[in-house]
This record gives C-alpha cells, sequence and structure tokens, in this order.
C-alpha cells in the first residue's frame, strides 16, 4: 500500500525532528498524491534540490538530485517546477552538515 503524500511528509518531518534536523513545509501540495521535492540548505550560500525519480535498471523509485549549486538558483528552480506542478510538495531541510536522511531505510 503507497503512503499519501500529506502522510509521507509527517513521518519525514517527525523523523528529522527527532534528530534535531530543522526543516519545514514550504509549499503543502496535494494530500493524497502530490510529488515531493526536498531542497537541502547547508546554510553556506549552497543547496541541493531532491526528487523521487524511477532507477531505470532496477525499476526502483529512488531519491536523485534535482538541481544543486547557489541556492538562489536551485529556488528558481522550484520556483519553476511549481508552476509546472500545483500539487507539488516542497520540504526544505537546514543542515549546515548536509544531512537529510533520504537514503535511510523507510523513506524510498
Amino acid at each position: 500500500m503507497k503512503l499519501t503524500a500529506e502522510i509521507w511528509v509527517s513521518a519525514y518531518l517527525t523523523r528529522l525532528r527527532l534528530i534535531e534536523i530543522p526543516a519545514f513545509v514550504v509549499q503543502r501540495g496535494d494530500d493524497t498524491a502530490g510529488a515531493v521535492l526536498v531542497k537541502l540548505n547547508t546554510l553556506d550560500g549552497q543547496a541541493s534540490c531532491y526528487q523521487r525519480s524511477f532507477d531505470l535498471s532496477t525499476g526502483d523509485r529512488k531519491w536523485m538530485v534535482l538541481i544543486e549549486g547557489i541556492e538562489a538558483e536551485v529556488d528558481q528552480s522550484i520556483i519553476k517546477q511549481r508552476s509546472f506542478d500545483p500539487d507539488l510538495w516542497v520540504i526544505e531541510v537546514e543542515d549546515k552538515q548536509g544531512r537529510h536522511l533520504l537514503d535511510e531505510p523507510g523513506l524510498e
């Protein structure tokens, strides 16, 4: 059974909060089927944005970098993605160490 976007986002934010990584919802998307982008802000002017994509070699869904670099450029890319998909969720994670937990078991 596939989790709804709202439940996945809530669980993800809780997991981050438990190890004291600040994160918040920048854009709330569709509760049931909205796609999710995760922006990792390393608080040094740099950022990365992750999206779930299919790995064609395995058929699995994996978190992959959509864009990374200067934070303002990452933000512009997210704004562009939001213009294509009004149901999109955007989560911002702030961590100087670059932790986002997307590679942890249970968040595939």
